[in-house]
């Protein structure tokens, strides 16, 4: 499912536009960017890539739930919780750009899973994250992607996934 239109005559601090649109066909829309826990920023920009921190799972300045996945949490919920991570990756991204609609392409995923022993899923988990960047940015949402299992996360997180995009080059 694509909702996400060209952009490429898009300007910082346009406004909504398709990437927004296809969010808020999926009845989402972007939170406020969550504060840095420590000493770094959401995302930076250098040249025409952004690169976020690791996102957390947070829903209006908390974690929805905490855990290992594999024992607290179940992989389907912490796919869901994934899919949140890589909204608040958008909103980090949008928070030093202005319009969603300038990502050329999303280049790289990289996501950790709190994992309980033994438990070997964590690509399924990373799905959520790879799943919801497709839904709103087509075939810029395509990707490479890393899903490495963790013994824990920032605040007993249990999924946490970082992005890397490359924008459209303004003229």
């Amino acid at each position: 499912m694509s909702g996400a239109g060209a952009g490429a005559g898009a300007v910082a601090g346009a406004g909504a536009g398709a990437v927004e649109a296809a969010l808020a066909g999926l009845g989402l829309k972007l939170p406020e960017v969550v504060p840095p826990l420590a000493a770094y920023q959401p995302a930076v920009r250098t040249g025409t890539y952004v690169y976020t921190s690791g996102q957390l799972p947070m829903v209006e300045g908390k974690l929805p739930v905490t855990g290992k996945v594999g024992a607290e949490v179940s992989p389907e919920e912490a796919a869901e919780l994934a899919r949140t991570c890589a909204l608040n990756a958008l909103a980090a991204v949008k928070s030093v750009i202005g319009d969603l609609d300038r990502i050329a392409r999303v280049v790289k995923v990289l996501g950790f899973v709190a994992s309980a022993p033994g438990f070997t899923g964590q690509p399924a988990v990373l799905n959520g994250a790879s799943e919801l960047l497709g839904q709103v940015l087509g075939e810029r949402g395509v990707h490479a992607r890393s899903a490495v299992g963790v013994a824990v996360l920032p605040l007993d997180a249990p999924v946490e996934v970082e992005i890397q995009v490359e924008l459209i080059p303004e003229d």
